[in-house]
């Protein structure tokens, strides 16, 4: 029976292609997504969101917008990771479908409550609407079957030295997450920059026909760290593009292909250097209560092989 899902996101490069593969995976069923201010502002996250669907074959899956900032600091973007669009150098058409009716944290609350136990929460970006979502429904937390994060690291950051993205982009949110009552199963940089875009596995995606040409391929092609300067450089200067969000649904599929590490995880908010640090400490569960299960392994491999499958099977049913 495949593992309903609602996909928190904020598209952006690598949250297009968890749309890919979430819609495309036997083993998942996509309810819905919501999106969220984060890679780009929220009417484009929202329209990236819908013209994926439509692409891929899932037009008929709801998309709700969510929260257009943080809930406490100014508003920031990773255009220079993105580009302008948010799709990198993919162009997709326009989509022809509207965003679902209501507000991300109305649909998430909701959703959940009619289905206990049955609906896996996966949130690729900011982690605004699911703050707001539990503090609106606390017990969102015990009605999750699970909530699974792209976000976070056990050492470095990648926005600053401390702090990955998606934390730094609205840490209080974050703080709040964590300190809602779940378990958080964490895939953070610690596994995901793993999973850069080799040569062999671009090769692969230029086999997937319009897939392949039109929206992977284009896209990782302009996806750039934010440690690039401006401007394009020399192309075989270029890291292997790493497809983070893809990691937190391929976590929901295959769990096997990730090890797992208990974990307290707090998030600062205060330090002048360190805000949106995720301060991980693998010896608290010990003595006191783990908060997270955090991701310290990949089978990378593995990884490609399902993903490349599952893409494999998007391009077959978009028949084109």
């Amino acid at each position: 029976m495949a593992t309903r899902i609602i996909l928190d996101c904020d598209p952006g490069i690598d949250d297009a292609l968890a749309i890919a593969f979430a819609h495309g995976h036997p083993g998942i069923d996509l309810v819905g997504i919501t999106t969220v201010a984060g890679n780009v502002g929220l009417a484009k996250t929202t329209a990236n969101a819908l013209a994926v669907c439509e692409y891929v074959g899932a037009a008929g899956t709801p998309v709700t917008p969510g929260c257009a900032g943080p809930l406490l600091r100014p508003a920031q973007d990773a255009r220079q990771v993105h580009g302008e669009s948010g799709l990198g150098g993919a162009v997709l058409p326009a989509p022809a479908g509207s965003p679902a009716p209501g507000h991300a944290i109305e649909y998430i609350t909701e959703t959940v409550r009619a289905a206990p136990g049955e609906i896996t929460l996966v949130a690729t970006g900011p982690l605004t609407n699911i703050a707001l979502a539990v503090k609106r429904e606390p017990r969102l937390a015990d009605w999750v079957r699970e909530f699974v994060i792209m976000g976070g690291s056990a050492g470095r950051g990648n926005v600053t030295p401390a702090a990955e993205y998606n934390i730094w982009a609205d840490p209080e949110a974050a703080a709040a997450v964590f300190r809602a009552g779940w378990t958080v199963v964490v895939l953070g940089l610690d596994v995901t920059l793993r999973t850069g875009a080799i040569p062999a596995v671009l090769a692969r995606m230029r086999e997937l026909g319009p897939l392949g040409t039109e929206l992977l391929l284009p896209a990782l092609d302009q996806y750039k760290s934010v440690s690039e300067p401006s401007g394009p450089p020399p192309q075989a200067a270029r890291p292997a593009a790493p497809v983070h969000d893809v990691c937190a649904v391929a976590w929901v599929a295959a769990p096997e292909l990730f090890g797992l590490v208990p974990a307290r995880v707090q998030v600062e908010t205060a330090g002048q250097l360190t805000a949106g640090m995720t301060v991980t400490d693998f010896e608290a569960p010990g003595f006191d209560a783990g908060n997270a299960r955090v991701a310290m392994s990949i089978d990378v491999d593995g990884f490609w092989e399902l993903t490349l499958g599952t893409y494999q099977r998007v391009a077959a049913a978009m028949g084109r």
